[in-house]
C-alpha cells in the first residue's frame, strides 16, 4: 500500500471537529483539516496562542471555517463550561481530537482540582471533555474520537494505589502512566460505544518522536529530554509528519474502530501512518474498566 499522506485525507466538507491544543501536533491537525474544508474549533488555554493559530490557518486557507474557544485542561470547571457552550451553540459534532498535553515537569504540580498535573491534563480532563461532548458526538455523522497516546505508554503502569503520584513523583513514569491511560480510555470507549449503541468510533494514535514544544514546555530545555531534543535534532520528525497518524485515525476510511496508529519506521519513531503496537498492559480490559470507574468518580462526569 502506498504511504498515506495529507493528500489522502478525504473531503471533510460538512464535517466539524474539536481539536485541543493550539500548537505542535494540534495545530497541524487543525491546519490539515482546514485544508480538507472541515469546520474546526481549536480549544486551548491561551487566547494569544489561539489567535495566532487561527491567523496562520486563515493565511494558508482564507476560506477556512475555524475559530478558537478557551479551554483550560487543568480545570474541570473550564471543561464543564466549554461543554455547556458547545451544547448551546450546536446540535452535533463529528470529530474530537484529544491532543493537548504536558510532559514531565521536573517538580510535581497539580491542577486546580488537585490532580497531578500530567494525569489531570493529559487524561482526566480529556475523559471529562469527551463525556461533556458525548451528546453532540452521538448526533454527528460517523463520529470519531481520537485520543493521542505516546511511545511512552509502552513503559506505563496504572498505579491505582498512588494514581496522583502523591507518595512518589518521577516525571517520566508519571507521564507514561498518563499516556497509557489515554490509550486504555480509547479502547474502553470503543467497547462501551458498541455495547450502548452510541455509534461513535473511538481510536488512538501517537506521533512517534516529533519536534514540538512539549519537551521545552514541560521537562525544560536543560533536562535530559531537552538536551536530547537539541543534540539529536535529526531524530525528531517535523510536527506535520508527526500529525499524520492522528489525521489518518480521524479521517481515513481505512482506520478501524478501536484501532491504534503510529509511524511505520524505526520502532514507530517516524514515517507514514500504520497500525501501532499495543502495549500488553493496554489490552487489560478489567483494568481499563476499573480506570473508567475511577475516572468517573474523580471527575464527577457520567457517560449517558
Amino acid at each position: 500500500m502506498p504511504e498515506w499522506t495529507i493528500k489522502d485525507i478525504p473531503s471533510q466538507l460538512g464535517r466539524s471537529a474539536v481539536v485541543t491544543g493550539t500548537g505542535g501536533i494540534g495545530f497541524e491537525d487543525a491546519l490539515a483539516l482546514a485544508r480538507a474544508r472541515c469546520e474546526i474549533i481549536i480549544a486551548g488555554r491561551s487566547l494569544e496562542k489561539g489567535a495566532s493559530a487561527i491567523a496562520r490557518i486563515r493565511t494558508a486557507f482564507p476560506d477556512a471555517k475555524v475559530r478558537f474557544e478557551e479551554l483550560d485542561l487543568a480545570s474541570l470547571r473550564s471543561v464543564k463550561d466549554f461543554g455547556a457552550r458547545m451544547r448551546a451553540q450546536r446540535s452535533s459534532l463529528d470529530m474530537l481530537i484529544n491532543n493537548a498535553a504536558v510532559m514531565a515537569p521536573p517538580m510535581r504540580k497539580v491542577t486546580s482540582d488537585g490532580f497531578e498535573l500530567q494525569l489531570g491534563t493529559n487524561y482526566l480532563s480529556h475523559f471529562a471533555l469527551t463525556a461533556e461532548l458525548l451528546a453532540l458526538l452521538r448526533n454527528g455523522k460517523e463520529s470519531r474520537v481520537i485520543n493521542v497516546s505516546s511511545l511512552a505508554a509502552r513503559s506505563g503502569v496504572i498505579d491505582f494505589d498512588d494514581l496522583q503520584a502523591e507518595r512518589e513523583y518521577r516525571p517520566m513514569p508519571v507521564y507514561s502512566q498518563s499516556k497509557l491511560a489515554c490509550l486504555m480510555f480509547a479502547f474502553e470507549l470503543q467497547r462501551r460505544s458498541e455495547a450502548s449503541g452510541w455509534r461513535i468510533k473511538s481510536l488512538a494514535a501517537h506521533p512517534g518522536i516529533a519536534r514540538t514544544e512539549l519537551i521545552p514546555n514541560g521537562a525544560g530545555p536543560r533536562s535530559l529530554q531537552g538536551f536530547a531534543r537539541s543534540l539529536l535534532w535529526f531524530l525528531f520528525q517535523p510536527p506535520a509528519q508527526g500529525a499524520l497518524p492522528m489525521l489518518f485515525a480521524a479521517t481515513s476510511p481505512l482506520a478501524e474502530a478501536g484501532g491504534y496508529y503510529g509511524p511505520d519506521r524505526l520502532g514507530e519513531t517516524r514515517g507514514a501512518p500504520a497500525a501501532a503496537r499495543v502495549p500488553k498492559q493496554a489490552k487489560d480490559a478489567a483494568a481499563s474498566a476499573r480506570l473508567w470507574e475511577v475516572s468517573e468518580k474523580l471527575t464527577g462526569v457520567r457517560f449517558s
